[in-house]
């Protein structure tokens, strides 16, 4: 068996009326065919067998499916969608169903959910990384109290560096910065009275 001549786009006389051909009923409207709505998503079509398979109703039904897809997303034109539809119902074999569908996407094509870019002011913010020295500062500085003062040279260091660098890198810990100086310079502020009151106290002596 031969496969007509025609082409989908193509053919004489057309189909005012799919009656007697086996269309169901319930997606025309005043006599026009609709594009598919609701129900179960359209089947692809997927014909089994040779092409000079004789087509069952099934066939037929998942090749419509096709079509109403196809006009449903603006692919096919009203008359041109009307042929299809009428020549599927008359098809004898699969190979003529194929014809048909062979230019359309195989079932309904899915539509990507528009992405919603969330404000600026609802994203979280990440927090800063702590400055290292930042901390070492807040350590030696709290030592000081312990050590009666010998960490308070290396708190205002780390302090004055860890400051330094976070105004350049933007990382966090200032507060432990603050705590480290204010410790460290108390502690040699504490240290320079007493060596002042014991040079005094040694001349005075002397």
């Amino acid at each position: 068996m031969t496969h007509p001549s025609w082409q989908p786009w193509q053919g004489d006389g057309v189909p005012q009326s799919s009656q007697g051909s086996g269309a169901p009923t319930g997606w025309q409207k005043n006599g026009v065919p609709q594009p598919w709505q609701g129900g179960p998503a359209p089947q692809g079509w997927a014909g089994q067998g040779g092409p000079s398979m004789l087509a069952s109703h099934a066939d037929r039904e998942r090749a419509v499916d096709v079509l109403r897809a196809g006009y449903g997303e603006g692919r096919l034109e009203q008359p041109e969608f009307e042929k299809r539809v009428s020549r599927a119902y008359a098809a004898r074999t699969v190979g003529e169903l194929a014809l048909l569908v062979a230019d359309l996407p195989q079932g309904p094509v899915p539509h990507a959910a528009p992405v919603t870019l969330v404000p600026q002011t609802f994203l979280p913010v990440p927090r800063p990384r702590t400055n290292g020295k930042a901390v070492g500062s807040a350590v030696c500085g709290v030592l000081c109290l312990v050590s009666f003062g010998f960490t308070a040279i290396p708190a205002v260091v780390l302090g004055h560096a860890a400051r330094s660098e976070m105004a350049r890198t933007g990382e966090g810990g200032d507060g432990f910065a603050l705590l480290g100086l204010v410790l460290g310079w108390l502690s040699v502020a504490g240290w320079a009275v007493l060596l002042t009151l014991a040079v005094v106290a040694g001349a005075a002596s002397g």
